[in-house]
């Protein structure tokens, strides 16, 4: 049979079915063995199998698990509620300043957890409300609160980075190195913006009038908040930057520091540990699932000659490799509207990195691109997960039409930092250049 029929067969039941509402996973492991049944007979099964048990039985993928209890254990135990209680204090007291923490909170968790909705949900539920009562306007809010929590995607440790490094046979430690200045320059941008917006327009954000000017000595003793937090973070980066530790090691380690972390603060209960624990059976569950269904279907694919048909219909375009690159990032953002980014890694990954090499790209700079649009289909209306995620714990009287009109700002914002990266490579791959010449 023709690979290009195949191609087109695959796909076409991919779309069918997830338009009926089935799960990723089981959509993707029932094509695989529907077309390898057709294609190679019932024995051929077994090549599903001998993936299955590969693939459960990766070191690199155990780092999922760690970092996900890592980031329930923060949240369980209400450090992210110290954090901001300390944001509050530096930043109440001026124009804009209470979305401006924000971001800086959520950069702060992104770099403990790197789980988005935690983020999301957690600002939600703490921010907001103390925004809408200063008279701040509520799409700025909500804006500053989806922008945000999506810079968990990009700044390690995250497990989306992982699953990307694992499919494009990239390191893990340097995908993570490769996060760290673009997160870095996003919320930066985020909050640059806030803050020029709101001199263009104080009626946005207003300052408090008539409140209390808190003393510096408290505003110091608020910082103590961030003892724990930076504890984790350089447990965690810092013994990957520093080659002492492989990233599936430092996940374990930032879950001891997790652990020590909610001792200290004296919220290291069981009842919060069994709440961790289940949280983490059930994302991990998820991600594992997506992934041995989505192995499964691009094994067939590749094996029918898809992946080699995509890339001589490439080779054979006109078209600079920009433009090629432009075309794989749109296709990025527009699936990220209907898929989770898990499952757009499983299923672009393995047929885009291949085109990036031949094109003549690097892949760990293609991976920050990568990462990008996919912050970017995170707030992209309407389908977007961070607007769903806030969808949940908006107020009475806030409807989703604000949050749909206070994103568009910051996602024009990763329109441009993506550009900007784009333009200059260097801003991504100077960082992991450094590490690796200093791990020599």
């Amino acid at each position: 049979m023709e690979s290009s029929l195949v191609l087109v067969g695959m796909f076409s039941a991919l779309i069918v079915l997830m338009l009926s509402g089935a799960g990723l996973a089981f959509v993707l492991g029932a094509i695989a063995f529907l077309a390898t049944a057709t294609l190679w007979g019932p024995s051929a099964l077994i090549v599903t199998v001998l993936n299955t048990f590969e693939t459960m039985t990766s070191e690199a993928l155990m780092a999922i698990p760690l970092y996900v209890l890592m980031a329930a254990i923060l949240q369980k135990s209400q450090i992210i509620d110290d954090l901001y209680a300390a944001m509050e204090t530096w930043f109440g007291g001026l124009s804009g300043g209470l979305a401006i923490g924000t971001v800086v909170i959520c950069t702060i968790m992104a770099a403990m957890t790197g789980v988005v909705g935690a983020a999301v949900a957690a600002m939600g539920i703490l921010a907001l409300p103390s925004m809408l009562s200063r008279g701040y306007h509520p799409p700025l809010a909500l804006g500053a609160i989806c922008a945000g929590g999506t810079l968990g995607i990009l700044i390690p440790p995250s497990v989306v980075t992982i699953v990307y490094a694992i499919t494009a046979q990239i390191s893990i430690g340097q995908m993570f190195i490769a996060g760290v200045l673009p997160g870095l320059i996003l919320a930066f941008g985020y909050c640059a913006y806030i803050w020029v917006r709101v001199m263009l327009n104080p009626e946005l954000a207003p300052k408090p009038q008539g409140g209390t000017i808190i003393p510096l000595a408290q505003k110091l003793a608020s910082l103590r908040h961030l003892v724990l937090p930076a504890l984790v973070i350089i447990s965690v980066l810092g013994s990957i930057y520093a080659g002492i530790a492989t990233p599936t090691e430092a996940a374990a380690v930032g879950v001891l520091g997790a652990l020590g972390s909610a001792l200290f603060s004296g919220r290291l209960r069981l009842s919060n540990l069994n709440a961790a624990a289940t949280d983490t059976l059930r994302v991990t569950a998820m991600i594992l699932w997506i992934t041995l269904g989505a192995k499964a279907f691009i094994s067939v694919f590749v094996a029918t000659g898809g992946a080699d048909s995509v890339l001589n219909f490439v080779e054979g375009l006109e078209a600079s490799r920009y433009a090629v690159l432009l075309a794989m990032l749109l296709v990025l953002i527009f699936l990220g509207l209907f898929l989770d980014e898990i499952g757009i890694i499983l299923l672009c990954v393995p047929v885009f990195v291949p085109i990036i090499k031949t094109l003549g790209f690097d892949p760990l700079w293609f991976g920050v691109l990568f990462m990008v649009t996919a912050q970017m289909a995170y707030i992209t209306p309407p389908f977007g997960y961070t607007l769903f995620y806030l969808k949940g714990v908006l107020p009475e009287g806030i409807g989703i039409g604000q949050v749909y009109r206070g994103v568009i700002p910051f996602f024009l914002i990763q329109v441009v930092v993506l550009i900007l990266f784009v333009l200059f490579p260097d801003l991504v791959t100077w960082l992991p250049e450094q590490a690796a010449n200093r791990l020599k």
